[in-house]
């Protein structure tokens, strides 16, 4: 860990650069102070293709100078600007700074557009086309890499148009989600369950809460065994909304279906992960996203 907390890689890039700037330099003094061995007619002595000479002039002057000023120009920028190490320069610019400030002015231009929406309802916004239109840009810009462009999501991810809700489907449930984000965590359950043939048995029950394709002995003999998971699934595998617990009654399947798909769940758990956005949108844009996603399964 030594190497992330000491500023020794600071040091060395910022003697690297220094060293390379005053090399530079020593070079060219050294080019125009070291006299080579020529001939009576300031040549060198090297000829190709018969009668081409290397002559032994000077530098242009002009040349000289743009070098000079070029290594100036690269001393004023690294005191003015980061470059040298964890020095932040004079200036205290930073990339991230820019950022955050084009950031900020654009939402300082938009905050009139935003303003009107803000006494509205979520429930509401669902019937204004600007709103949708807006939120509908918001969504492709920040949901749909996981929820996909028509936001029916895919395996891991959810379908947003289909009424099911793991943290409720209320606006303030949505919004909650969206500002703080979730963890939903279903850890592994075969200890607590029983033998392999246990974990297979409940696997057909669960298909049985459904009423998917099971075989019914077996749903049967996991009926008991089933009583591990109803801590979290509630003792009618309905689920439940403050834990992120799904419902196994509805046939809506995030991360997969089918009894090997159940087992693999029931074995190994899974963690999922949606990410807060609350600081990378204002609570104006948050409420007209809100709005967007409980109008996407008011439509279903």
């Amino acid at each position: 860990m030594s190497d992330f907390t000491s500023n020794f890689w600071s040091v060395y890039v910022a003697g690297i650069t220094i060293v390379s700037i005053l090399a530079c330099l020593l070079l060219l003094w050294f080019s125009g102070k070291t006299k080579a061995m020529t001939s009576h007619d300031n040549t060198t002595g090297h000829v190709w293709d018969g009668d081409l000479r290397e002559m032994n002039n000077p530098l242009p002057r002009w040349w000289v100078w743009l070098f000079i000023i070029t290594c100036v120009f690269s001393v004023a920028y690294l005191v003015m600007y980061p470059g040298l190490g964890s020095f932040g320069g004079k200036l205290g610019w930073s990339s991230h700074g820019q950022w955050q400030a084009e950031v900020d002015k654009g939402n300082k231009d938009v905050a009139p557009i935003y303003a009107k929406f803000a006494a509205m309802k979520p429930e509401d916004l669902g019937k204004d086309a600007q709103a949708m239109a807006i939120g509908d840009r918001l969504f492709m810009n920040n949901c749909a890499q996981c929820h996909g462009s028509d936001a029916r999501g895919s395996k891991g991810f959810a379908n947003l148009t289909d009424g099911d809700w793991l943290w409720g489907g209320n606006a303030d449930a949505i919004k909650e989600t969206l500002v703080k984000g979730r963890i939903g965590n279903m850890p592994p359950m075969a200890a607590a369950v029983g033998s392999a043939d246990d974990v297979r048995n409940v696997a057909h029950y669960v298909m049985s809460l459904s009423n998917a394709p099971h075989d019914s002995v077996k749903a049967n003999l996991g009926k008991e065994k089933f009583a591990a998971c109803a801590a979290c699934h509630g003792a009618d595998g309905k689920g439940n909304v403050a834990m992120g617990a799904p419902n196994l009654t509805d046939n809506i399947w995030l991360h997969g279906f089918g009894e090997n798909a159940i087992v693999a769940m029931i074995n190994n758990g899974k963690v999922n992960v949606m990410p807060a956005w609350e600081a990378k949108l204002t609570p104006e844009q948050i409420h007209v996203l809100t709005g967007y996603v409980l109008n996407l399964s008011a439509k279903k």
